[in-house]
Order: C-alpha cells, then sequence, then structure tokens
C-alpha cells in the first residue's frame, strides 16, 4: 500500500506541475502552437527518437555482453523499448523502465550482478554524456546564459568549458580513482575497472553515448521546427541537459511537468516564448508514448511476471 501511495503522490505531482505549467503559458496558446505543428518535422523528430533509442538498445546490449550477460539484438531491442512504454506510463519516470530490464535480463537465465550492473553502468554512462554536451552547449550559448544569469559571458563559458573536460576526463581516471577508494562497496566498480578492456569498453561508450544524445537533441530540435521554432545547434545542446534531467526525476509519470517546466526556463534566454516551449516538451513526451506503443506493436508487451 506504501509503494502504491508513494506511486499516486508522484503521478498527481507531476500533473499538478503539467497543470500549472500550461496555466502560465495558457492553455489555448499551447495548443494553438501545436494545432499548427509540421507533421514533416513532427516525423523526423519521431525517427530520430527511434533512432536514439535504438543506439541506447545496443549500447546496453554490448555493456551487458562485456559484463558477462548474454543477451541477443532482439531481445535487447524488445526490452528496451518496453522499458520505454513503461517509463511513459508509470511514476518514477525513467526508473520503472530500468527496473524492468535488470529484472527481464536476470529472468532469462543471466547473472543477477551482471544485469543489475549493465542498466546502471548504462544509465550512468548516458548521463555522463547528456551533462558533457550540456556544458559544451552553455559555453557556446555563454553570451545569452550569461545575459540571462546577470554573468559576464566570458567567466561562464571559461567555467563551462572548464568544468565539462574535467567531467569528460573522470571515466578514464576511474580506476585509479577505485583503487584508492577503501570498503567492499567499491569492491564490483574496482573489479570492472581493473579489467584490461577497460578501455576498449569505455571508447565504445562514449562513441555509443554521444550518438545517443546528438540524435535525442536532434529529435528535440525537429519537434521544436514543427511549431516554427528555430535555434542554432548550441540551444540544443544546451536544452538536452536540463529538459531531459529534469523528466528523468522520479517526481512524475513520464516526466510530464518536470520536462515542460525545464523547457520553459531552458528555452526562456534563447527568446522562446513558454506556450512554445512547452509544445517543445509536449511533443517530445508524445515521441516517448510513440515509442512504447511501437515498441508493444513490433515486440510484443512485457510479460506477466516481469510486469509483475
Amino acid at each position: 500500500m506504501k509503494r502504491a501511495r508513494k506511486a499516486l503522490l508522484r503521478g498527481l505531482a507531476g500533473l499538478l506541475l503539467l497543470g500549472a505549467v500550461l496555466w502560465l503559458a495558457e492553455p489555448a496558446r499551447v495548443l494553438g502552437q501545436l494545432r499548427q505543428a509540421h507533421p514533416g518535422w513532427l516525423l523526423a523528430g519521431l525517427l530520430a527518437a527511434v533512432a536514439s533509442n535504438l543506439v541506447s538498445a545496443l549500447r546496453w546490449r554490448a555493456l551487458a555482453r562485456w559484463l558477462g550477460a548474454d543477451v541477443g539484438v532482439r531481445d535487447a531491442c524488445r526490452w528496451y523499448f518496453q522499458a520505454i512504454g513503461l517509463n511513459a506510463l508509470l511514476p518514477g519516470a525513467v526508473v520503472g523502465g530500468d527496473v524492468y530490464r535488470a529484472v527481464v535480463l536476470r529472468r532469462a537465465g543471466q547473472d543477477a550482478r551482471a544485469a543489475g550492473w549493465s542498466v546502471v553502468l548504462d544509465r550512468v554512462s548516458g548521463l555522463w554524456m547528456l551533462c558533457a554536451i550540456g556544458g559544451l552547449g552553455a559555453a557556446a550559448c555563454a553570451p545569452a546564459l550569461g545575459a540571462a544569469l546577470r554573468v559576464p559571458p566570458a567567466a561562464l563559458a571559461a567555467l563551462a568549458l572548464a568544468g565539462t573536460l574535467l567531467w569528460l576526463a573522470l571515466p578514464w581516471c576511474l580506476p585509479w580513482l577505485l583503487r584508492r577508494v577503501g570498503g567492499g562497496g567499491a569492491g564490483p566498480l574496482r573489479a570492472v575497472a581493473g579489467r584490461p578492456d577497460f578501455g576498449a569498453q569505455l571508447r565504445w561508450q562514449v562513441l555509443a553515448s554521444a550518438a545517443v544524445q546528438v540524435l535525442s537533441a536532434a529529435a528535440l530540435a525537429a519537434g521544436a521546427l514543427a511549431l516554427g521554432v528555430r535555434q542554432p545547434p548550441a540551444v540544443w545542446a544546451f536544452a538536452i541537459a536540463p529538459v531531459f534531467l529534469m523528466a528523468a526525476l522520479p517526481v512524475s509519470v513520464g516526466g510530464w511537468g518536470t520536462r515542460e517546466a525545464a523547457a520553459v526556463a531552458a528555452l526562456a534566454p534563447f527568446g522562446v516564448a513558454a506556450p512554445a516551449a512547452v509544445g517543445v516538451g509536449m511533443i517530445y513526451g508524445l515521441y516517448g508514448i510513440a515509442q512504447g506503443a511501437l515498441g508493444a506493436l513490433a515486440f510484443g508487451l512485457p510479460g506477466r511476471a516481469a510486469s509483475d
């Protein structure tokens, strides 16, 4: 009962936040923006989002196999897109889908530790690259962001670049850092980082995660173009970090509400009106629902045991 109550509260919180954002942006204006959406750009954004998640599924499969779990391409794609559907419909943002992936991999006869760590490290690598690209975008957008934050643009750009470079270097320093960390909690990570092929796997994760985030930014930008919102690529490189991070918080259903609020805040310094920004966030959310539906049609629904 406590778990169900928490899920209900999260769902209500997300809906209330979405309602507040829509009210501030004026629902009639948001609806007007959505009605004029260009079908071609909407389709392009959906295709980019699907491509992003296909690469994500292959990245997760490569990581799982590296950790010792034997999973095929079809199963990885099937479970990944089923998880997207769960993320879009269940409270807890990406948490529900991540747990589902770990459970089905374990119930397919794979090692429980490999199943769990594959999902954790896959999510961490995606968030790591998301923040790195967001930092580079912030440096490129320093004039507009500096004016909005009342910070000297040069100082903001220097800070963003320095922080991003340190952030990008962190995984490469992981073996050295873990050798100096005591305690048994770091044991699994220390074993992974000490493998001879750690560098090769890390390079694959970097390339795959970069492709995922570039395609995700393209999907967000295409959804914006469908509404007539035109911004340079650097703006979308910056915007994906706050928009996607807020959508991933486990305080709403499918990121609804938090994603739209972040889109308004992230795009305001570039002159994007609130109704258009809310529309951009909602279109990206609809991409997730569409992919969950497509995944169910193409790969089947989650089994009863895994859903439980």
